[in-house]
């Protein structure tokens, strides 16, 4: 399964920019995040479109 992660910005929040990555690499780059209290959204990938 793939995941888009996206970065929020820290004052409005919206998002500075995003990937997609597969599973292996979300709890990475949770850890990452958390590390220097970043924040993320993260939702499944839309794999229809080809």
């Amino acid at each position: 399964m793939r995941f888009e992660i996206m970065r929020l910005d820290d004052v409005d929040g919206t998002t500075v920019d995003s990937t997609v990555v597969d599973a292996a690499s979300v709890n990475r780059i949770v850890q990452q995040a958390a590390a220097i209290g970043q924040r993320l959204w993260i939702r499944p990938a839309d794999t229809s479109a080809s």
